[in-house]
């Protein structure tokens, strides 16, 4: 750890929830042209991708950090629905399930700010609360996909209360990433 871990902030959905989007995946799975899908157990929201090498002492201040927004947010409900890819149906590259609450993007702006505060480079890219269940290896224009993808626009994985957030190691291998978790922060402000 002389060097730093590789670290994100990130939720998880309710387990039924995560069931009904594995269900879903697997109906993908059966037009798999070179897509590498997300393990269910490695369902998540990422809030913030901290980095490859955070060092110890950076990561306790965020810790401490995130306790802090932990403590001043309340429990919120997610909704789970529909499909869809990055950067487009056309040439999809992630393959994606959409999450929305006004309360994520206020969360996810929080830990933004930390992080930053924290010293970490501002993002760059807009936050889209989306869950990614697959990325395409190659890019390609696939009508198979983009029709499964259209169908699935609007289908409806449900609803789930997210009453905390973790700051996750990610252990890095030829057979996928696993999850670490080293700090489990509980919403407790009152709604």
């Amino acid at each position: 750890m002389a060097d730093g871990i590789r670290a994100f902030v990130a939720i998880r959905l309710a387990p039924e929830i995560e069931d009904a989007i594995a269900r879903f995946q697997n109906k993908l799975r059966k037009l798999d042209g070179g897509i590498s899908w997300t393990r269910p157990a490695a369902f998540h929201l990422t809030l913030r991708f901290l980095g490859n090498r955070v060092p110890p002492e950076i990561i306790e201040e965020m810790c401490r950090g995130l306790r802090s927004i932990a403590d001043a947010t309340a429990p919120f409900t997610v909704h789970a629905r529909g499909a869809g890819a990055f950067p487009s149906l056309n040439r999809p590259r992630v393959i994606w399930i959409g999450l929305s609450n006004g309360a994520l993007a206020h969360l996810a702006a929080e830990v933004e700010a930390l992080s930053v505060r924290s010293g970490f480079t501002p993002e760059r890219r807009r936050f889209t609360p989306h869950l990614t269940i697959g990325r395409v290896r190659n890019p390609r224009r696939d009508p198979d996909l983009r029709q499964a993808l259209e169908k699935a626009a609007d289908l409806d994985f449900g609803n789930c209360s997210i009453r905390f957030m973790t700051l996750y190691r990610s252990h890095l291998s030829p057979h996928g990433a696993t999850y670490e978790a080293l700090a489990t922060l509980r919403f407790r402000a009152a709604r």
